[in-house]
């Protein structure tokens, strides 16, 4: 048999319980064929001499956006700013080489890193010239405009009302000074979006390029179609026009926003009441491009003061719990007509009384409706009780939690929630301890999104300065790289096919310069990719690790 590749002299885990180490690896037809003696005596095609470096399943992002990291690629990038002056310089610059009229549009706003303060819009309105301008928090759940922006959503007008779920803000003297939170956002995108799907694709095209430097071989993009997260209604034919053209790098999997779910008309007996038109729902697709779950918005975030919390967050002026953005009962109703349609349900849910309705609701859809199979999603989970764990457990919920939140906002986290809250926030050995699986996922771009790095958070936890953080929720460096891995390939219902390297399975795999597992932990996001191969394929290689045409001697 003539290999398509064989890996040799690699330090491979590969994740498999049977046999979690070996030393090389056979590729057939973009999967794995063998292990060790089984293939290493096999002539093959191209061949990966890997000269001792780990090798590890590749990296499997379960919650990130995708499209709007690659097109904050190609937007005045506002991460490092530390005062609203520096803003207003920023936007002032940026503005200056565009054309009169045209959009002022930045990402990576971080009021956290301000003190908390924002860009006014009338500072803004003279910095751009005239020009709308349009300052994207890194949360996603905020946003900072001037007034020609106000001005065309009609937010100027005497008695105008803020929109259900969101906040149009105002100053001291009753005016809107720029910064709209949550669903308040549409007022802006209505008058920007939808983008071309030609933009949307090159978009992808940056972010999953970016994506394999890091050896990230699949991912989970968190909302299209609809909403306030969404970029187009046919975001779909965006993502399949990127495949059709090359420019989809990664597998993607891709959750729909609930937004976009309209009535359907099917048999009673079908008990599909809401959906997308011809019945689709989570699992249409192949191993490249596939339909995930429904992604539903129950609450905003810690960042910006919105998730929906039990108790008041602190240092507000005013008892301040977050808010939902709809009504609560309407939005158990979607969760629960879609999963009677057959979805997988991912429900955003950071603050903890948000968790109490995306966990009634999950319970009550199982109810009504038993799919026992179903793995619904909590995305976030980021403040969830003692209390609220076994019913995890119960329902066989997965949580989403990201851990590289904890050195990117720990601090200003901390500061919300208090010194005991703070330890049920981003929880990761209380799940694994249930016997759940805790994926890998990075919210990107709200947070850096290196897997390497995100382990070393889940191993660490250590804050921006270096502060303890839920330490007794520290987990193994093992643990880590098992939720990048095999946690993800679970909670995104792929565990058949990816996420070990096992014969029969993808051959997506990460060639790394150390091994995580031994390394010192404040070493692991330090780590090199030397190599990324998707299905065998050497999708990045700067290297020149995979070498055609060589072969070893026949068995």
């Amino acid at each position: 048999m003539l290999l398509d590749l064989l890996v040799r002299d690699a330090r491979i885990h590969t994740l498999d319980e049977r046999r979690p180490m070996a030393r090389a690896l056979g590729v057939l037809h973009g999967r794995v064929v063998g292990l060790d003696e089984d293939v290493e005596d096999l002539a093959a095609a191209r061949v990966l001499d890997a000269g001792g470096a780990t090798v590890v399943p590749g990296f499997n992002d379960a919650h990130c956006h995708t499209a709007w990291f690659g097109l904050t690629l190609s937007q005045l990038d506002l991460s490092g700013a530390r005062d609203p002056e520096e803003v207003h310089a920023a936007v002032a610059a940026h503005a200056a080489r565009l054309p009169a009229g045209a959009w002022v549009v930045g990402a990576g706003l971080r009021p956290g890193d301000m003190g908390g303060r924002h860009p006014h819009r009338d500072a803004l309105d003279r910095a751009a010239g005239g020009r709308p301008v349009w300052l994207k928090h890194a949360s996603g759940h905020a946003c900072v405009v001037n007034s020609p922006v106000l001005r065309a959503a009609g937010a100027l007008e005497p008695g105008f009302a803020d929109p259900p779920g969101g906040v149009v803000v105002r100053d001291a003297d009753g005016r809107p000074n720029g910064l709209l939170e949550e669903t308040a956002q549409r007022l802006v995108q209505d008058q920007v979006l939808p983008y071309p799907v030609e933009t949307v694709g090159a978009a992808i095209d940056r972010a999953t390029g970016h994506y394999l430097t890091e050896g990230i071989t699949s991912f989970t993009e968190a909302g299209i179609g609809g909403g306030w997260i969404g970029h187009t209604p046919v975001e779909l034919a965006a993502y399949q026009h990127a495949r059709d053209t090359g420019r989809l790098r990664a597998r993607a999997q891709l959750m729909v926003a609930a937004d976009v779910l309209h009535p359907l008309t099917a048999h009673p007996q079908d008990g599909i009441s809401l959906g997308l038109d011809l019945g689709i729902r989570t699992g249409l697709g192949d191993e490249t491009l596939s339909v995930g779950p429904v992604k539903i918005f129950l609450d905003g975030s810690l960042f910006g003061r919105t998730a929906a919390v039990t108790e008041p967050f602190c240092g507000c002026p005013h008892e301040n719990t977050g808010y939902f953005q709809d009504d609560p009962d309407a939005m158990a109703d979607t969760v629960v007509a879609a999963h009677r349609a057959g979805w997988t349900v991912a429900a955003h849910a950071i603050g903890d009384r948000a968790v109490d309705l995306a966990l009634s609701a999950y319970a009550r859809a199982q109810r009504e409706a038993p799919r026992p199979e179903v793995r619904h999603r909590v995305e976030h989970a980021g403040v969830v009780r003692p209390d609220q764990l076994a019913a995890f457990a119960a329902l066989g919920v997965v949580p989403v939690p990201q851990h590289n939140f904890i050195p990117a906002f720990g601090e200003s986290m901390s500061l919300g929630l208090g010194a005991h809250r703070a330890d049920w926030a981003y929880r990761m050995r209380s799940f694994l301890d249930l016997g759940l699986t805790v994926p890998g996922s990075s919210d990107r771009p709200v947070a850096p999104g290196a897997p390497l790095a995100a382990m070393q958070a889940m191993v660490e936890r250590l804050t921006e300065t270096g502060t303890p953080f839920g330490p007794h929720e520290r987990v193994p460096a093992a643990t880590a790289l098992r939720a990048w891995t095999v946690g993800s390939a679970h909670a995104t219902g792929s565990a058949d096919r990816k996420g070990r390297l096992a014969p029969g399975l993808l051959a997506d795999l990460a060639v790394l310069d150390a091994d995580p597992t031994t390394c010192a932990p404040d070493r692991i996001g330090a780590i090199s990719v030397l190599a990324t191969l998707v299905g065998g394929d050497p999708a990045h290689d700067p290297h020149g690790l995979v070498a055609p045409g060589r072969r070893v001697r026949q068995a």
